[in-house]
């Protein structure tokens, strides 16, 4: 403020006055908390102090969470509630002791479905899934709610979670001001529309820039066989990294590096990392620098990809430390941890390797020392007491929240993570590397989305800790500078909804709200909403179809008659053409898979056309049936073996000879096959001079003697019965008697009917798509109620059939216990209860019948699972039963047009019985490649479920059990974590 003027240092205290005096709560909050806010902090918590909700959309690391933390300031200030919901427990788990530390613990609490603490506080910090459970059951801790924050928010795009966040922000009561935080979207004015539509006033803050400026680089091996590897930036020198626009012009030195194959530039060129460093085109000079138009890029060869701990090291040297090394692998990870570790990498100081191991040693000293070997402790705390750590959904929840802990505090310096970190654990970095830019999607290998990379990125810079942040991509094979350009440039990161009825959010809405009200609900749902804008353009577009079909009909008439009922006779005789063309190649088929169906073990064929051509023996007809018939194993003049199929007999097979083939035959010795194709030879006899192999042609005179015999060239099939069609004849002479058949202008006006023909087949699928798009949530609700009333979780109460929406609904007794059940095979569970598939069994077979339901196996050929008691055992029956059940509810929900529920997966039942038995962690995962922390996180959802269970079942011993088993399955490695 110094360097203003008197009369502008006037204005500002005049304005901040007065901003003082309209918001005195955001004046105490900016006292408390004790730096100055960014503008689009003050805009959100101004809007919020006026009472409206607030939508704030900013990059990782910009300080959104400040707005969620002033809405709890305002709770607190007005004696009333505020609940702070995110995504996953861990997230809930660092924000509850984010706002204890502020607030004190007896002014917040924590809920998260396994952990519960002072849990009627005016500050409480939830999972999302928790505040919706609390919204159906119409639980008393909602009284005096004020301010919900829904941190994340763009995690309803998420197709598994993702309809939760859109149900609470349905749900919740309109006097509740909703705070929704999330990253930069592309469509945030689209959502706030939405918001403001379903929760009234509500302000939309969008902030592009980041708080600390991003450098893109790209990290070479040198061109010496033992020098260091190149860090080079990506773009020109003249490019402003936090505004490079689209198509940013490369760094001509990388692209000297990658024209040449080198990791390097030649002695004396300078493609150096950061601003101003080097000659040349070095460094941003504002706006109006020379632009450079640099080569396009192209990839060289002899490049080499550096290996991980160099990257390190070179990270290390530069002082780009603490670093994030996205390797989009669990393997990878743990492989790279390994890697520096072998290569005596250590980036901790003596002082601060004791701090790790004292960390270390009292955040798992819970854990029995039995576990330890199986956990994988030893080099996991060794990797740690040198400043590495890998982090992924494979390890132990307490192992990942220490390397958290050790990272945010700068302990680690270096942290190999999959793609998973990402997603809202507060762990920013001063660099963050990529190794690659493709990742695995869990069927296929799948290009890094701009938007993906934006997120992964957003990371690197520690606001008031960093002067600039770094984005590393790792020289690989693969790597183009300017798709990678492309990739950073953009910001694409669209939200959609992933919203869709679930079982029990239908009988939540029918019970509370009732069938009609439900539906008026669901239809204010964001995905509905995004439907209806998208019809919005596509009717404008079936508009001017329907303006330019009015115009080609015009064109397209004829004075001396109905020209569209002359083209319809044109359509007619063309497609009766067609019609008759198949049915005969359909019988030409017929007769050629019937002759591959005919040959016998030994015959001798020829094939008159096709790859196969010439004369081939016949040592296995092959199996009968299917589309295509046979494929019988044949022997050919050149001594090979090959497959004959429908392709290679287009025009059929004729059987000329048969030859012995001794019993002791084997097609896979080269002799013996040499003596077979001799015998073939003679016995085609005085032919054999002409056989004709698979580069030559056909003898002449045996070819026509074939063809002769046969009736022609084609020795199966016959002609088109286009000629002897009645109705072919008819409409050729309804054709020639049109009054337009003689118009001088027949052809224009054939070619504007052609014209209007094909853009009315556009219209009306472009009108379906509108149809489609309308209300096509309440159908979907429509279809779940139909499951739900024939299974009898609802009932009608007056008259009306299945999908008229006559008549009242109500839920019955049955449904009442699926209200209770939250799980994603929701429908499954009830039945499953309903008819006492799993009554009798003990505790630990509970847990492992319910691990089928929750459990979803990383690889599809998996072995057969282990099933306790075998085959015949009364767990194996209880598992055929649920399959019973599941496969008769997958088959309604198919009759119903629902998405099918997730097939059983029995790939941890022998684990989870194991366990719920008590047996020890080594023993449950020894001969397994299930790794603990996966282990552990099913556990979890398998205790979330019977929990479900022990308040949802409809009897007592059950509720019991399931009680019992929730106990057994949450003890040791799974009790410790938090998470």
């Amino acid at each position: 403020m110094n360097d203003l003027s008197p009369a502008e240092r006037y204005s500002a205290f005049r304005s901040q006055s007065r901003s003082a005096a309209e918001h005195p709560e955001l004046t105490r909050f900016r006292e408390v908390i004790g730096f100055e806010l960014d503008d689009f902090q003050v805009a959100s918590c101004e809007a919020l102090e006026q009472g409206r909700g607030v939508l704030v959309a900013a990059p990782t690391g910009a300080g959104k969470t400040v707005v969620g933390e002033f809405a709890v300031h305002l709770a607190l200030a007005s004696g009333r509630k505020a609940f702070y919901t995110t995504p996953i427990k861990a997230l809930s788990n660092q924000k509850y002791a984010d706002l204890v530390r502020r607030h004190g613990p007896e002014n917040v609490g924590l809920l998260t479905g396994d952990s519960t603490i002072n849990g009627e506080a005016p500050v409480v910090v939830m999972t999302t899934e928790v505040l919706r459970n609390m919204l159906y059951a119409g639980s008393s801790t909602l009284d005096g709610l004020a301010y919900v924050v829904m941190d994340e928010v763009h995690y309803l795009a998420d197709r598994f979670r993702g309809p939760v966040w859109e149900e609470v922000i349905i749900h919740l009561s309109d006097d509740v001001q909703l705070v929704s935080l999330s990253a930069t979207v592309s469509n945030a004015e689209e959502f706030g529309d939405w918001l403001e539509m379903v929760r009234g006033d509500t302000a939309v803050v969008v902030s592009e820039k980041r708080p600390v400026p991003l450098w893109q680089h790209v990290l070479m091996s040198s061109p010496e066989p033992r020098g260091k590897p190149r860090m080079l930036d990506l773009y020109a020198g003249h490019v402003d990294p936090t505004d490079p626009g689209t198509n940013p012009p490369i760094n001509p030195d990388l692209t000297a590096a990658f024209r040449s194959g080198r990791g390097g530039s030649r002695p004396g060129d300078h493609g150096g990392r950061g601003r101003g460093r080097g000659r040349g085109d070095r460094g941003y000079r504002g706006g109006h620098g020379r632009r450079a138009d640099g080569p396009s890029g192209a990839i060289g060869t002899g490049r080499r990809t550096p290996p991980r701990f160099i990257v390190i090291d070179a990270l290390n040297a530069d002082a780009l430390l603490p670093a994030i090394y996205f390797v989009f692998s669990r393997a990878g990870c743990e492989a790279a941890v390994d890697q520096c570790l072998k290569a005596g990498l250590r980036l901790t100081s003596p002082q601060e390797e004791a701090t790790i191991r004292a960390f270390v040693e009292e955040r798992t000293a819970a854990i029995p020392p039995e576990d330890l070997d199986v956990l994988g402790y030893w080099s996991w705390s060794q990797a740690l007491a040198r400043g590495i750590a890998a982090h992924h959904a494979g390890m132990l929840p307490v192992f990942k929240e220490t390397v958290e802990e050790l990272f945010e505090r700068g302990l680690v310096k270096v942290v190999f993570a999959t793609e998973t970190l990402a997603l809202g654990i507060n762990m920013p970095a001063r660099s963050v590397v990529l190794d690659k830019l493709v990742k695995w999607d869990g069927s296929s290998h799948v290009p890094v989305t701009p938007g993906e990379f934006t997120q992964l990125t957003g990371r690197a810079g520690r606001r008031g800790i960093d002067v600039e942040g770094h984005a590393v991509v790792v020289d690989h094979p693969a790597l183009d500078p300017v798709a990678l350009a492309g990739l950073a440039s953009k910001r694409l990161y669209p939200l959609k909804s992933s919203f869709r009825p679930t079982y029990n959010m239908a009988v939540n809405l029918v019970a509370q709200v009732g069938r009609d009200r439900a539906r008026e609900v669901l239809e204010t749902s964001f995905a509905q909403f995004q439907a209806d804008r998208g019809v919005v353009g596509l009717a404008k577009q079936a508009q001017a179809h329907a303006e330019a079909l009015d115009g080609y009909a015009k064109a397209m008439s004829c004075d001396v008659g109905d020209f569209g009922e002359y083209m319809d006779l044109r359509r007619a005789i063309k497609d009766r053409e067609r019609e008759l063309s198949r049915a005969a190649s359909g019988a030409r088929r017929a007769e050629v898979v019937a002759s591959l169906e005919n040959l016998r073990r030994g015959d001798v064929v020829e094939v008159p056309s096709g790859r196969r051509r010439g004369y081939v023996l016949v040592l296995d007809p092959g199996e009968p049936g299917g589309f295509d018939g046979p494929r019988p194993t044949v022997l050919t003049q050149e001594r090979q073996v090959k497959k004959l199929t429908l392709a290679d007999a287009p025009d059929g097979l004729e059987t000329v000879t048969t030859v012995k083939i001794p019993k002791a035959f084997n097609p896979r010795k080269p002799d013996a096959r040499r003596d077979l194709v001799s015998s073939m030879r003679n016995a085609l006899g005085v032919l054999a001079d002409d056989v004709p192999s698979a580069h030559s042609t056909t003898s002449p005179s045996r070819s026509a003697a074939s063809r002769a015999a046969r009736g022609g060239r084609a020795p199966i099939g016959r002609r088109s019965d286009a000629s002897t069609d009645t109705e072919l004849a008819r409409l050729r002479k309804a054709l020639k008697a049109h009054p337009c058949h003689a118009c001088p202008e027949r052809d224009d006006h054939a070619r504007w009917a052609e014209r209007w023909n094909k853009l009315k087949r556009e219209h009306d699928q472009l009108v379906r798509r509108v149809e489609g798009r309308t209300g096509s949530i309440a159908r979907t609700f429509d279809r779940t109620l139909d499951v739900l009333l024939t299974l009898g979780y609802l009932q009608r109460t007056g008259g009306g059939k299945s999908g008229d929406g006559a008549g009242r609904i109500r839920v019955t007794d049955d449904g009442r216990w699926l209200r209770r059940l939250y799980a994603e095979n929701d429908l499954l569970l009830a039945e499953c209860l309903r008819r006492g598939v799993w009554d009798g069994l003990d505790p630990a077979g509970l847990a492992a019948v319910v691990s089928t339901v929750v459990y979803q196996g990383r690889r599809d050929d998996a072995p057969d699972p282990y099933i306790p008691g075998g085959p015949t055992g009364r767990l194996a029956g209880v598992l055929d039963d649920t399959q019973r059940v599941w496969s008769e509810v997958d088959d309604l929900e198919e009759a119903h047009g629902i998405d099918a529920t997730g097939p059983l997966d029995l790939g941890l039942v022998g684990a989870m019985y194991r366990w719920a038995s008590g047996k020890g962690l080594d023993s449950v995962l020894r001969g397994s490649d299930l790794a603990a922390g996966d282990f552990v996180r099913w556990c979890k959802q398998v205790v979330d479920v019977l929990d479900q269970l022990g308040g949802a079942a409809p009897s007592d011993k059950l509720r019991t059990t399931a009680r019992k088993a929730q106990d057994a399955v949450m003890r040791g490695v799974v009790a410790y974590s938090s998470l």
